[in-house]
């Protein structure tokens, strides 16, 4: 299977930026985590792709989010992707029903897009200084990868090329990754036309992946030889959750709950939605809480 990894270029004669990745190591550490179905693990699997192709532009501290909401059974989707150390791009993310599930559709294939339903896409990007930034989309087919080039193209006007895939079974996830390309300044519109067609003939990501290209092949393939290549990125399953904000979280329930908690519950149970690291508390952990709150001289 071909590498692991994230790789940035520019192609077309400097008119088309490039991404592509093999993310099944990550897509199936998420799988684990959540026990997903298949078809979860598609749609997720799908979405954090795109969130760590997306992230391979961050800087510091910076992270982007995805999160997608529709009316299906499978309820919400989120992902999250920052830069961990340096070249590394750790990435996260769940849905609110990991196990639901859905008929293949009428080719034999995974429904993600009845899964996900119709709703919205929203992106935030969140910087080292500054406001975050939010753009909110319709959701086009519910597919995740037809959805985020909606994004690209509506709220930052970047006419774009998504193509994301998971290849899942009753074993597990086999193959994930994806590949998205966009149109630079100057950039005419022959270009993302060539592009396209380019898209339409290439086979599917996941069966490249699978039969063992890595993501410098997929580039290749999507926009020929005339590339300059940037930077590689390793990827992992990254959360930044800790017990110092569990326990922020706990305080927000205000001292006198937490004094009922303390007197009433053996042991409180917090779990993470995006990793599932369980964090207990005992009664005398949840008292301590208590001591923090402010008192009235």
């Amino acid at each position: 299977m071909g590498d692991t990894h994230i790789v940035t270029a520019a192609a077309c004669g400097g008119m088309v930026s490039v991404v592509a990745g093999n993310t099944t190591a990550l897509v199936a550490e998420m799988q684990r985590r959540h026990g997903m179905t298949a078809t979860v693990s598609a749609a997720a699997g799908r979405l954090i792709t795109g969130a760590t192709l997306l992230g391979s532009a961050l800087k510091g501290r910076e992270r982007v989010s995805l999160q997608v909401v529709g009316d299906g059974p499978i309820g919400a989707l989120s992902a999250e992707a920052i830069i961990v150390a340096e070249r590394t791009i750790g990435a996260r993310a769940y849905a609110r029903y990991p196990t639901v599930d859905v008929p293949l559709n009428a080719r034999g294939k995974l429904d993600v897009g009845t899964a996900v339903g119709r709703g919205n896409l929203q992106v935030t990007k969140s910087y080292e200084v500054g406001q975050p930034y939010n753009g909110l989309v319709a959701l086009e087919t519910g597919e995740i990868g037809d959805d985020i080039a909606a994004y690209l193209a509506h709220s930052e006007q970047i006419p774009s090329i998504v193509a994301l895939g998971v290849l899942v079974d009753a074993n597990g996830v086999k193959a994930a990754g994806g590949i998205i390309a966009q149109l630079l300044p100057g950039a005419d519109e022959t270009t993302i036309a060539q592009l396209e067609d380019r898209a339409k003939w290439m086979p599917p990501i996941t069966q490249q992946i699978a039969d063992g290209a890595d993501p410098q092949t997929l580039v290749r393939r999507l926009v020929g030889d005339d590339v300059k290549w940037y930077q590689t990125f390793d990827t992992m399953f990254a959360c930044r959750c800790t017990r110092e904000k569990v326990e922020t979280a706990l305080m927000g329930l205000g001292r006198d709950e937490l004094l009922e908690i303390a007197k009433k519950r053996e042991e409180t149970e917090a779990i993470c939605d995006f990793c599932r690291h369980r964090y207990i508390l005992t009664p005398e952990e949840v008292l301590a809480l208590t001591e923090k709150f402010p008192t009235l001289d």
